[in-house]
């Protein structure tokens, strides 16, 4: 099922997590969207705050079930609040919702539900902080229903054929154990996060070896996990605690891919078929009819 969107459509923009405090980066984001020819749903809960949230959780959780039938929910921003929309089940329908970072629990949680639409990628505000190549895919996924490829470095070789799920590393551990945690068996799965030091990645990926889910993916990508690019010997160690935690299984397996908390996060449909290539360090992802 692929939705696409067309010049005049009506969507939505949602703080499910904390509120707005970049406002000048969240009005360029505004303008990005408007340009592409696409009408904003004023919501009166992005300038609301109730403690380090933009509203309380009541506020949010209705907001978010008001824009159930949107052409396209998008985030406002990330920041800890999303998960705990989650205890109140959201009626989830089919449609557009992108984002990343914390409102991955959303994502993950719609997706696990059965329903089709979720995004993993750039929010209302980080799309001024995109280059071009970003924000043309973003565009030709919601208005074309496509992406490029995108191209990592090879840490084991091998092709790998599933549907592909993308998260934040940290959401996604917590959800394990709910029903907001989707079926892993077969999948492709594309982890990021920032600012987590090594050991807390190492303990991350050993309570998933743990959990058996490693057993049953059909491959694993992995996203950016700082915002400097520039800490080659942060990168080192990351690259050997995944070596490492990942000896034991045998599918094919990608680092540095660019998605996450950079410039330059290239979207990525959850449920779409994927190939993720071990041997020359391209996942591509196909164009559902």
């Amino acid at each position: 099922m692929v939705f696409r969107l067309k010049k005049g459509d009506l969507i939505d923009i949602l703080a499910p997590g904390s509120f707005i405090d970049e406002e000048e980066n969240f009005q360029k984001g505004i303008e990005i969207l408007k340009n592409w020819g696409l009408e904003i749903n004023e919501n009166n809960s992005l300038t609301k705050k109730f403690g380090y949230f933009a509203g309380d959780d009541h506020t949010r959780f209705e907001e978010l079930e008001k824009a159930q039938n949107s052409k396209l929910i998008i985030f406002a921003k990330g920041g800890w609040g999303s998960a705990r929309l989650l205890e109140k089940e959201p009626s989830w329908q089919n449609g557009l919702m992108l984002g990343f970072s914390d409102t991955c629990s959303l994502l993950l949680s719609k997706y696990s539900q059965g329903f089709m639409g979720s995004i993993h990628g750039p929010m209302v505000s980080s799309l001024s902080k995109e280059p071009n190549w970003s924000l043309e895919r973003i565009r030709n996924l919601l208005f074309e229903g496509y992406v490029e490829k995108i191209r990592g470095i090879p840490l084991r070789g091998g092709k790998a054929k599933g549907k592909i799920i993308v998260s934040n590393l940290t959401i996604a551990t917590f959800l394990i154990g709910t029903n907001h945690f989707p079926d892993c068996k077969g999948k492709i799965i594309i982890f990021e996060d920032i600012n987590e030091d090594i050991y807390k990645i190492d303990r991350m990926l050993t309570y998933l070896r743990m959990t058996k889910i490693f057993t049953e993916i059909a491959g694993i990508g992995f996203g950016s996990f700082s915002n400097d690019s520039c800490d080659l010997e942060w990168k080192d160690l990351l690259k050997d605690c995944i070596i490492e935690r990942l000896q034991d299984f045998d599918f094919p397996i990608l680092f540095d891919l660019p998605v996450g908390h950079i410039s330059g996060n290239a979207c990525i449909p959850l449920g779409y078929e994927a190939t993720l290539n071990g041997d020359n360090g391209i996942i591509s992802i196909e164009k559902p009819f």
